[in-house]
């Protein structure tokens, strides 16, 4: 009666639905391509004439694509003999996709979770394992692959106590899906037990670590020769706030500000979190009185810029090995903090805003190693700055202090690979 339930009310919403994404490709015209894929009406695959088995990873964005690209790449180079399908719900994850792995893998926007969207997908693509990230729990998508047996496993699974407080109120239908889960591998023992409490057989779940750690080291491989050679030229001192969120830039300028009142040769690096939002924080910058330089347009630095917005997609790594200290965002709204290892696997120090549920252990760690620090707000952020910009030697100490954080718990991918051979044939 309960999944009756679920699957009338996926019904109900979809005209929502599609509402919804033809109002998001007003901003993102990406939106509106490959809608079909979103209803599993495309094609399916052409016949190579070798048998192959499929796996299936469902990642929604750039966060979970960048999270699965190790085990990715480990996949592909030990059975060539298989082929990976991705599955994103955004443009930007389905352009990273392409990135990371351009014709290595099949990409495809997921199918909603409608009976026959997830039927039509399994039929077309017959997956042979489904290698869910994270926190994307579907009940018709995991009640169906049961049903087909196909396997189902959640990898690099967290559950914070904030999300695990949301997901009670709709146990009905969270406890009886996770039953048909065949293995779930969590980041940390928080993680397990939250799983466990809603209703997870605990034989099944096994806390492996962040696949985070992994991911941090994969895609370095961009750079902006021009740009470094400009910064380091100039002799400027470089501060990124990176994966801002709404509400965070003008925070984040207005540190700023005071930091060029004592220094006015420093440079912050300024990368909004979401591409549609570009333009606006782009005007914002403006408005607020800011010499700035966009990537997107390509002009040179001059020495009278101060801030550099980072208006691409892909890139936040390279900006990153641009910078001398990195404040972390969606840390200063309440959306959780975004991926401190990235920064500390590359030797910076860090500053987060007290938001942090979504990397609330890995933060806490990265603290006591002295390698972050938390800052409660805008005024507190521009002290750091240049706390930062008077014991430089200090700073660059715990950044080392991070990348060694980092690099002691590496290795998550060959954990996390051996614990799913328990249920699909990895090796």
């Amino acid at each position: 009666m309960n999944r009756i339930l679920y699957i009338l009310l996926v019904s109900l919403i979809q005209p929502f639905l599609f509402t919804r994404l033809i109002l998001r490709s007003i901003k993102m015209p990406a939106y509106r391509k490959r809608i079909s894929e979103r209803y599993a009406m495309q094609p399916a695959l052409e016949s190579t004439g070798v048998e192959k088995k499929r796996i299936w990873i469902h990642a929604v964005s750039v966060g979970e694509v960048g999270a699965a690209s190790a085990l990715v790449r480990e996949l592909l180079l030990i059975n060539p003999h298989q082929q990976v399908i991705i599955t994103t719900t955004t443009p930007t994850g389905s352009d990273h996709v392409r990135s990371l792995f351009g014709e290595s893998v099949i990409h495809f926007y997921a199918p909603y979770d409608t009976y026959g969207s997830i039927t039509r997908f399994l039929k077309k693509f017959e997956p042979s394992i489904l290698i869910l990230m994270e926190t994307e729990l579907w009940p018709n998508t995991i009640h169906i692959c049961a049903k087909r047996k196909v396997k189902v496993a959640v990898v690099n699974g967290r559950l914070s106590d904030r999300s695990y407080k949301k997901y009670k109120k709709w146990n009905w239908i969270v406890a009886p899906m996770l039953k048909k889960i065949d293995i779930l591998i969590t980041q940390n023992e928080s993680d397990a037990k939250n799983f466990i409490a809603l209703g997870a057989d605990s034989n099944k779940v096994e806390a492996v670590g962040n696949l985070k750690f992994d991911a941090s080291q994969l895609y370095f491989d961009k750079d902006f020769p021009s740009e470094r050679i400009t910064f380091n030229d100039m002799g400027r001192r470089v501060l990124i706030a990176a994966s801002t969120r709404m509400g965070e830039e003008e925070k984040v300028l207005n540190a700023f500000r005071s930091v060029l009142e004592k220094e006015p040769s420093v440079i912050l690096i300024l990368v909004p979190r979401h591409p549609e939002r570009f333009q606006d924080v782009a005007k914002l910058v403006s408005d607020l009185g800011f010499k700035f330089v966009r990537r997107s347009e390509g002009k040179e630095l001059v020495k009278s810029t101060q801030v550099y917005l980072g208006d691409s997609m892909g890139e936040l790594l390279a900006y990153y090995r641009l910078a001398n200290v990195a404040f972390v965002g969606g840390s200063l709204v309440d959306t959780g903090c975004q991926n401190v290892l990235e920064p500390a696997a590359l030797g910076l120090p860090i500053l987060v805003g007290p938001s942090q549920y979504n990397f609330a252990e890995i933060c806490s760690e990265l603290e006591n190693a002295s390698a972050l620090r938390t800052i409660n707000d805008a005024g507190e952020l521009g002290d750091a700055f240049v706390d930062f910009l008077n014991d430089a030697a200090g700073w660059a100490q715990m950044g080392e202090n991070g990348k060694k954080f980092v690099r002691k718990r590496q290795n998550i991918v060959s954990s996390t690979l051996r614990t799913l051979d328990k249920i699909y044939k990895v090796y």
